[in-house]
């Protein structure tokens, strides 16, 4: 089974850069064009086409396999596993000129998450792993090398990054991120998948997402994990389903978890 694994996530790290060539076509463009889905989030051509890329790549590779993905829905198999796809994590960020969103390709076997890439195209790094498969991180400066989390006893001295806040406050809990922001070191939101792939190449030591969709957390939590690190729900529970997440070490997260119970009037 690992051999199984290990083609389906070299094969992944090839196709999220192929995907990355294709979106960045669009990044900036002047006659890039946005609408709103029915939740009024953003989605451009980009994304859709993207995502439409991956499955191809899937289907032409691994045909047995079903895929679920952000924009065009779900694709029944047979067999273990499901690709999870997110083909620009960020958009907004996108749409906007911002180099910080990504390509997600996460990839489940019953219902587990056990490989994922995250792939930040407008940067040209990569990171991408799984729970028995380790850690990798490349970027445009150097050769890919194995990752792991950087040391970090407690949170006060932990730089925790975030996505946009409005998440925090249209889920009511804006507590809470004012907790995380007066214990931590530093609190930034460079957030999407680029906190992640911030926090397993060893440049940021706490990720936390006040909402999140099954595409947006199965890559990410393969990846952390394979970092040696942990990703749970806010309940602390290790599912990429929860609704939230915390990715960390396994020393910080008693830490962070604590900081976003409900509180006491």
């Amino acid at each position: 089974m690992h051999e199984l694994l290990q083609k389906r996530l070299e094969a992944a790290r090839h196709w999220a850069i192929q995907a990355g060539e294709l979106i960045m076509r669009f990044f900036r463009s002047q006659e890039l064009q946005v609408q709103r889905k029915s939740d009024a989030s953003p989605v451009t051509q980009a994304d859709q086409e993207a995502e439409r890329l991956l499955r191809q790549r899937i289907q032409e590779y691994f045909p047995e396999d079903s895929i679920v993905g952000e924009e065009w829905g779900e694709t029944p198999g047979q067999g273990p596993f499901c690709w999870v796809l997110d083909p620009i994590d960020g958009t907004k960020s996108f749409v906007h000129g911002v180099p910080l969103f990504g390509t997600l390709i996460g990839l489940m076997e019953n219902q587990q998450p056990v490989a994922g890439v995250i792939h930040i195209p407008a940067l040209g790094e990569t990171a991408w792993g799984g729970p028995q498969l380790g850690c990798w991180y490349e970027h445009p400066a150097a050769k890919p090398c194995e990752t792991s989390l950087r040391p970090c006893p407690s949170l006060d001295q932990a730089t925790v990054l975030t996505s946009e806040l409005e998440g925090f406050a249209a889920t009511g809990h804006l507590p809470c991120l004012l907790r995380l922001a007066q214990t931590a070191e530093v609190m930034r939101t460079w957030g999407d998948c680029y906190g992640y792939l911030m926090l397993v190449s060893g440049r940021a030591d706490v990720m936390v997402d006040p909402r999140m969709h099954l595409w947006d957390a199965v890559a990410v939590m393969a990846v952390v994990q394979g970092a040696g690190g942990t990703f749970t729900c806010w309940q602390g529970r290790q599912r990429p389903d929860g609704g939230n997440g915390v990715a960390s070490s396994p020393e910080l997260l008693p830490q962070v978890l604590a900081l976003l119970e409900p509180q006491e009037a």
